[in-house]
């Protein structure tokens, strides 16, 4: 699996500016609505934060994975943001989060939804990526990052 098959460049942002976690998962689910249009954000953005209760999607190492199975989905879709001044989403080192990849798949996606998540974590666990990730400038360098990465695998 490819990441470019479930993320789109105009789904990708390198200037998040929220600074609390619902509104990080506002901002992406608004981000990600531009290309994939949403017929019910708020139910989306719901099932984003009710999937937090079970745990924070915030793995460490300035990394922030929120994700969640909804019908208002039709196909495995993503956000990426990066915020520039770091967020406290609850993350399992306590450390501020700067990368963030939403993923939104179909209730019935569970092993697309999988495999999407391991291949992301796989990405984001190279310190180079990431610091890559942080220190890009705009949306089209961090789309060349994640395709050059596509292309290794």
């Amino acid at each position: 699996m490819k990441m470019l098959e479930f993320l789109d460049k105009d789904a990708i942002t390198v200037d998040i500016k929220s600074t609390k976690k619902e509104d990080v998962i506002k901002e992406l689910v608004d981000l990600i609505s531009k290309v994939h249009p949403i017929k019910d954000k708020k139910s989306l953005i719901g099932t984003l934060m009710n999937r937090e209760l079970l745990g924070s999607t915030g793995i460490g190492q300035g990394i922030g994975i929120p994700h969640a199975k909804s019908s208002v989905v039709k196909k495995l879709i993503a956000a990426f943001g990066i915020s520039r001044t770091g967020v406290d989403f609850d993350s399992l080192d306590g450390e501020p989060t700067y990368i963030f990849l939403l993923l939104v798949a179909p209730e019935d996606a569970a092993g697309p939804h999988l495999k999407a998540l391991a291949k992301i974590s796989r990405m984001l666990q190279d310190k180079f990526i990431r610091d890559s990730l942080i220190s890009a400038k705009n949306k089209d360098i961090i789309f060349d990052i994640i395709r050059h990465e596509d292309r290794k695998s």
